[in-house]
């Protein structure tokens, strides 16, 4: 009687998974075998569309992704200079500028290790928020 508790056991370990993935699978495809397959008739997981075209992205986080990258090739002194002639050119830049400098001191930091090596690349842009971007990754 006990062999056949294991036989039992281990025959629904091997199917149960397959009978998992199948019942999965089919939960979130088309009835083939429907006469008229409509819209309605499609079964999936979610009631909404899942592709949807991403908008455009802010210019704050254009900016934003540019600089770290700069950062990276070349040193965040560069980085802080092109985010000062951004913010002159386009003052509305000017509102997201203590974000991105913040920003700009944490991945120096990452980079650069020892905080007082990256705080060596400080600049007088937007107040002190560089320097509290490299205090805050400490």
């Amino acid at each position: 009687m006990n062999s056949a508790a294991r036989r039992i056991g281990r025959t629904l370990a091997l199917v149960l998974p397959v009978v998992l993935v199948l019942s999965g699978t089919l939960a979130v495809t088309r009835v083939p075998w429907a006469s008229k397959t409509t819209e309605s008739q499609v079964l999936a997981a979610s009631s909404g569309k899942v592709s949807t075209k991403a908008g455009p992205r802010a210019a704050q986080d254009v900016l934003r992704d540019r600089l770290l990258v700069e950062l990276q090739e070349k040193d965040p002194g560069v980085a802080l200079t092109h985010l000062q002639e951004a913010t002159t050119a386009r003052p509305s830049l000017a509102k997201h500028c203590a974000s991105i400098a913040r920003a700009l001191g944490r991945a120096a930091v990452a980079k650069y290790g020892a905080a007082h090596r990256a705080q060596a690349f400080s600049r007088p842009v937007c107040d002190t928020s560089f320097a509290s971007g490299v205090a805050a990754a400490q």
